[in-house]
C-alpha cells in the first residue's frame, strides 16, 4: 500500500476536506465569472443553470430546479423569468399540479445552452497534466461525500454567492 492509498485517520480526514474547500470555493467563482465573460450576452451563470438543468432532465417546475440546484425557489423564478424574457424557456400546463407550470427550454434555449456547453468543453480540454480517469473518479467521490454530509441544510432561502 503506498502513501497515497492510506486511509486518513478521523483527525486526519478534516484538515484534507478543508483543502478540497479551500479548492472549490474559488474555482467555482473563477468558473462562474469565465462562464457569464464568453456566454452570449444576457446569458448569465444563473439562467445557464437553469438552461442546463432543462436540457438534462427534462421539463420541470421551478420548486424542482430550485431542489436540484440548492437555490432559493425565487431565485430560481427570478432565472426563469430573464430567460423566459430572452425567449430561451416557456411555461407549459403541468398535468400533475395546476398551480406549478412547467418550464421547458424553447429551440432558442437548446441552442444557446448547446452552444455554451461546447464553448466550455473545448476550454477543459486545455487543462494541463496527465489526470486519469481514476482521478477524475476520486476527485467525484470525495465531493459526493461531502455534498451528501449537507444533505440535511436547509436551501428554502439559499442564493448563489456572489
Amino acid at each position: 500500500m503506498t502513501e497515497t492509498d492510506r486511509r486518513l485517520s478521523p483527525d486526519e480526514l478534516p484538515q484534507r476536506l478543508m483543502e478540497v474547500f479551500a479548492l472549490v470555493g474559488p474555482l467555482y467563482r473563477r468558473v462562474q465569472r469565465k462562464i457569464e465573460q464568453d456566454a452570449a450576452p444576457g446569458l448569465s451563470v444563473g439562467i445557464r443553470a437553469v438552461l442546463d438543468l432543462l436540457r438534462e432532465h427534462g421539463p420541470m417546475t421551478v420548486p424542482q430546479m430550485g431542489r436540484a440546484q440548492s437555490l432559493s425557489r425565487q431565485f430560481v423564478q427570478r432565472m426563469v423569468n430573464d430567460a423566459a424574457a430572452s425567449k430561451l424557456v416557456e411555461s407549459i400546463p403541468n398535468p400533475a399540479h395546476q398551480r406549478s407550470s412547467l418550464i421547458r427550454l424553447t429551440d432558442d434555449g437548446h441552442a444557446a445552452i448547446t452552444a455554451v456547453t461546447a464553448r466550455e468543453h473545448a476550454l477543459l480540454r486545455h487543462v494541463d497534466g496527465d489526470l486519469t480517469d481514476a482521478d477524475v473518479a476520486a476527485c467525484v467521490r470525495v465531493l459526493s461525500r461531502m455534498l451528501e454530509l449537507f444533505d440535511d441544510v436547509d436551501i428554502s432561502k439559499a442564493e448563489p454567492p456572489c
